[in-house]
């Protein structure tokens, strides 16, 4: 074989690589994954984007829904009065509050690329939870997404979590979007 051919295949074996390198999903750091899922657990984010049901004891997470948000076929077509001194309600899944903003639903935090964070980078995560704002630049967060509390953690712990979301099964689930505040009664 002749020094250019010998150099063309060469050539067409390492962009090879290189392409299948870029094309593979990186494999996530396993400490960083555990940290995520520790710093998850203790933010609780279970407690309200994981899906309640009822077991033997009461109320408690659907595991096999976990962080898969309000669930789309638990529709609300509007939100429910409240009266003084009661300021929100709570649907029975713990995953949608009714309050003087409207009704806000939990979101789909799995990777689910369609419904999920599955097409969200690691920057789209960060960005969402230090300014409030789905990517940094959307639709404010709202009540009562303690995102003012998250955004004081550390660039490598909202990483981490991000990690760790990316990590777990994905469910298609498309929670439905914020519906405005109930009409004040006639007076």
């Amino acid at each position: 074989m002749n020094r250019t051919v010998k150099s063309v295949l060469t050539l067409v074996a390492v962009l090879a690589c290189v392409g299948v390198a870029a094309a593979a999903p990186s494999k996530a750091d396993p400490k960083q994954v555990a940290r995520g899922k520790y710093l998850v657990t203790l933010g609780g984010c279970n407690d309200c984007h994981t899906p309640w049901k009822m077991g033997p004891s009461g109320p408690m997470p659907d595991m096999t829904r976990m962080l898969s948000g309000h669930p789309a076929e638990a529709k609300v077509d509007a939100a429910p009065a409240t009266a003084m001194p009661w300021m929100s309600t709570w649907y029975a899944t713990n995953t949608a509050v009714a309050g003087p903003w409207g009704v806000s639903f939990a979101r789909n935090l799995t990777p689910d690329k369609e419904t999920g964070t599955g097409a969200w980078t690691e920057k789209d995560f960060v960005q969402t939870i230090r300014t409030g704002k789905r990517m940094g630049h959307g639709r404010p967060l709202l009540p009562p997404m303690p995102w003012p509390n998250y955004a004081e953690a550390t660039d490598e712990d909202l990483k981490a979590i991000f990690a760790y979301l990316q990590s777990i099964p994905a469910v298609k689930n498309a929670v439905q979007d914020p519906l405005p505040p109930a009409a004040a009664p006639a007076k």
